[in-house]
């Protein structure tokens, strides 16, 4: 309590010099329960839908009440113990940030007996819902005693405090005070701040990353306890608290969708699994506790649909298992797009958008019809009973409309990403550039990088995840060497940070010729009929090794891309290596490599440098090799990840082999020039290339396929020094710029 105190007076003190809050919003708080999700005036639209649309719903639901004890118990709330683990990969000792198990609490059961109880007003409901919220906030306590977070998330305490909230009228005073007053001084306790207990995986995560931490608890606990007369003032503060960082997630969020469309990460595990409950949440709410729809002040959070339509690679064969690049975080076993909560997102889209943004709303629509799973799931018992299960009049678009979009790539600035595509088919060519991102929650060092599918990953991201006890997490998978990009290697430079166990051995210290925090500048963007050109400057990330290090990129529709790299570095003897990944062994004959993979081939020829050095790095025993070290994830979850690929017929794609491309002496500055095609395996060999020059220039002349066997030159011409730039000409026309500025796009 001296803490505390010591806290209140030194905030009071910083708040002496700034101007006074605005809680003139909490006039409109309504007095009265319920006022999380539905209030008393809502409440029988709730009900004829739970009686209505979602009758099975709430059988279901009912059904399993009927089956939790009538005297719940907690466990898993004792003192964490560390101590050494063996998994298939070695031996290895817990610390503070290894995984541990969550409590087991009757938060999300106590929800669930709440709105049973409010469904057919059976006392035996709300007799299991107020034991399950006593015997949670003890184990909560009693986890902070012994200096152990609850959860990882906050969401079963968010249902517990529903939970209090939806039977609250059926409590005496007594009984409310004996649940909410413990509860609030959990969410107080648990918070992080000086003077604190260090509590062991206690997830602070603030606005900018998926606002699930203990942070989030603040709104609810203030929304649920403000007024009932037991603890108001320490509720007050939390409410006070809870609705600036929610308004300023939602800032984030807004701020961060640029004019494109995006959600605080490029993962979509992440983006498109629990990110978007932080503000549907708060905007339920809000709506609920004061009447008004906050919604359409954030028009930009409207167009999230925007990049899942981009990122989704259609699956000829398991339609309902979409793809994706395997961008940053992600497993990489079967680069499945996360589509388990598309349903209920879009329908959540549709729900507060529908009047503001039509556009958005009815792509949307267009996408949920394609999720696999047609209904809301858990942990949010509420959501089926928020809405109609209907479209609200908004009407999907076509599959006519989504397949046969004129426009082939797409500028996702905030995200650093450029999506380019031939089409929206199983069958399109699909590639992935990572620049310029403003949002980094789970990214890589992996700037300039890129990722090719056709039929199946072509050009792919390598390294897993895993299981986070193992190392390939932080000295493979998310250093620069694990990606389609340039190495600079300079002589123990230090490992750039990720998190993840630490390696004690000497492998683990050096930097691979990687890249470190920061972001590439995207100088130049173009998209047409013809082909899409990128051209990202990624000296920075570089550090001070670097002096140069630009990549031009260009996809020359249906298939082929040309790659320009301009590299310098500060030390000539720093050597340098061009990096292409693919999942099975590459066959390379001279300065040509052929991969295959599924039904897809890959052919890369190395124009430049003249001089240039084509090794194969990878197979058995070197799959991750990198400073001398295979760093292999655990053989338990490669074999899972294995037995996912027999079921599936696709992945893993943890990557096997790199074709390394070196100069063949130190220099200071080197030009790589390549150039790509993805196709099926009936293809025996990428269309003709000659090397070209002019002057100051480098470039290629491809011919290009068309059809009736009709074949037309193209000529591309790159800079070597001054001003990044070129030229593109298509047969006998006139050469055309290549663009200086990043052309503008914006909406759906």
């Amino acid at each position: 309590m001296k803490n505390l105190n010591a806290c209140i007076v030194m905030f009071l003190a910083v708040a002496s010099f700034a101007a006074p809050p605005d809680d003139s919003w909490m006039s409109k708080i309504r007095s009265g329960h319920p006022r999380m999700f539905f209030n008393a005036e809502t409440w029988p639209a709730v009900k004829a839908r739970a009686e209505g649309p979602a009758s099975a719903v709430r059988k279901a639901l009912l059904k399993r009440c009927d089956k939790y004890p009538d005297n719940p118990v907690c466990s898993g709330f004792d003192p964490v113990v560390f101590r050494e683990v063996k998994t298939a990969s070695g031996t290895h000792t817990t610390t503070a940030a290894t995984p541990i198990n969550s409590v087991k609490e009757w938060g999300p059961q106590a929800a669930e007996c709440a709105l049973a109880w409010r469904f057919t007003g059976e006392r035996k409901y709300l007799e299991k819902a107020r034991k399950m919220l006593e015997s949670s906030v003890a184990a909560y306590h009693a986890a902070y005693r012994n200096g152990r977070a609850v959860n990882w998330t906050s969401t079963t305490r968010i249902l517990a405090f529903c939970a209090y909230d939806w039977i609250w009228e059926g409590l005496t005073p007594d009984e409310r005070k004996a649940i909410i007053v413990p509860l609030v001084r959990h969410v107080e306790d648990i918070q992080p701040g000086k003077g604190k207990p260090n509590i062991i995986r206690r997830n602070a995560g603030g606005v900018s990353s998926g606002f699930y931490g203990v942070p989030s608890l603040l709104w609810y606990s203030g929304l649920a306890a403000y007024g009932d007369g037991f603890c108001d003032e320490l509720a007050k503060r939390h409410l006070l608290r809870g609705h600036d960082l929610c308004l300023k997630m939602l800032k984030f969020r807004n701020d961060g969708a640029g004019d494109d469309g995006a959600l605080s990460s490029a993962v979509p595990g992440y983006s498109m699994g629990a990110y978007p409950w932080a503000h549907f949440n708060f905007f339920h709410t809000w709506l609920s506790a004061t009447g008004e729809n906050l919604a359409p002040s954030y028009p930009g959070m409207a167009l999230f649909p925007n990049w899942i339509y981009w990122t989704w690679i259609p699956n000829e064969a398991h339609p309902e298992t979409p793809l994706y690049s395997g961008f940053g975080d992600d497993a990489h076993t079967h680069n499945a797009l996360s589509v388990g909560r598309l349903y209920e997102h879009m329908s959540q889209y549709m729900h507060f958008f529908r009047d503001t943004n039509p556009a958005a709303a009815r792509l949307s629509a267009a996408l949920r019809d394609r999720a696999p799973m047609q209904h809301f799931g858990n942990p949010w018992v509420m959501y089926p009973f928020l809405f109609d299960g209907g479209d609200g009049g908004v009407k999907p678009y076509s599959a006519e409309e989504l397949e046969n979009l004129p426009i082939h790539a797409r500028h996702f600035e905030n995200l650093g990403q450029i999506i380019m595509r031939s089409g929206w088919k199983p069958d399109s060519t699909y590639c992935t550039f990572t620049a310029g991102a403003k949002l980094h929650q789970h990214k890589h060092h992996d700037e300039n990088n890129f990722t090719i599918y056709k039929h199946d990953f072509l050009a792919l991201d390598s390294g897993t995840r895993g299981v986070e006890t193992d190392w390939n997490l932080k000295y493979y998978y998310a250093q620069t060497i694990a990606h389609n990009c340039i190495l600079i290697r300079r002589p123990n430079e230090p490992l750039p940070s990720y998190w993840g166990p630490v390696y004690p051995g000497p492998e683990g210290k050096t930097n691979d010729g990687g890249m470190y925090n920061g972001s590439a500048k995207v100088f130049a963007f173009e998209t047409n009929g013809a082909y899409t050109y990128v051209a990202s400057d990624a000296t920075a990330p570089y550090g001070k090794k670097c002096k140069e290090a630009v990549r031009q990129f260009i996809h020359l529709l249906p298939d082929v891309f040309v790659v320009y790299d301009r590299v310098g570095a500060a030390d000539a003897n720093d050597g340098k290596a061009w990096l292409l990944h693919t999942k099975n062994e590459p066959n390379v004959k001279g300065r040509l490599l052929m991969a295959d993979s599924g039904k897809g081939r890959l052919f890369c020829e190395t124009i430049l440098p003249e001089d240039a050095t084509l090794a194969k790095i990878g197979g058995p025993g070197k799959e991750f090799w990198s400073n001398g070290k295979n760093w292999e994830p655990d053989t338990a979850f490669l074999a899972s990840a294995e037995r996912g690929t027999k079921r599936t017929g696709r992945g893993p794609y943890f990557g096997a082999w790199r074709l390394e491309v070196t100069p063949g002496a130190p220099r200071a500055n080197d030009r790589f020039l390549h150039v790509l095609t993805a196709a099926d395996t009936s293809v025996s060999a990428p269309p003709k290339v000659r090397r070209i020059s002019d002057g100051n220039r480098d470039g290629v002349a491809i011919e290009m396929p068309k059809a009736g066997g009709v074949t037309t030159e193209v000529t591309i011409l790159f800079n070597r020094e001054g001003a990044v730039g070129g030229t593109i000409a298509f047969g006998k026309d006139k050469p055309h710029p290549l663009a200086t500025t990043i052309q503008p796009q914006s909406g759906i």
